[in-house]
């Protein structure tokens, strides 16, 4: 799973996701792209998920790009703790997608394929999604 090498900080604060993304919304390397429509905190797990899913259907040929990356630490108290004592351990590392933001890119492989592959990929993220090609979109769950 994607964890950051190092980081300046331990621990942040949560923050909000209001408006939308201003980089990262165009198709850069692939022919077909996942976009959010809606915004949401992506796991590294779930960013693992859908990769797992998208290399499946480019065993024969293909390439995936991945344009986010987990770099906030989620901090979570442990069961049964009473309140006070400090901040939590981190947890989980998530990447803040907002809406407009290119998740997964593909290319090198057919449309129909890319197509369905994405669309598998997108029943593995927490954010609604559009299936763009470089052609034009459809939209997708």
């Amino acid at each position: 799973m994607l964890v950051p090498k190092r980081a300046k900080y331990r621990k942040q604060f949560r923050g909000t996701m209001r408006g939308q993304d201003l980089r990262g919304t165009e198709i850069a390397f692939g022919e077909y792209a996942l976009k959010a429509t809606t915004s949401a905190w992506v796991s590294s797990r779930q960013i693992e998920a859908g990769r797992r899913v998208l290399t499946r259907y480019t065993a024969k040929g293909g390439r995936v790009w991945i344009r986010i990356f987990p770099a906030k630490p989620i901090s979570d108290k442990p069961p049964e703790v009473r309140m006070g004592g400090g901040k939590g351990d981190v947890v989980d590392y998530v990447a803040v997608v907002k809406p407009g933001r290119i998740i997964f890119e593909m290319g090198g492989i057919p449309q129909a394929l890319a197509m369905e592959a994405l669309g598998a990929a997108a029943s593995k993220l927490p954010v609604r999604t559009k299936l763009l090609s470089k052609r034009g979109y459809t939209s997708c769950t």
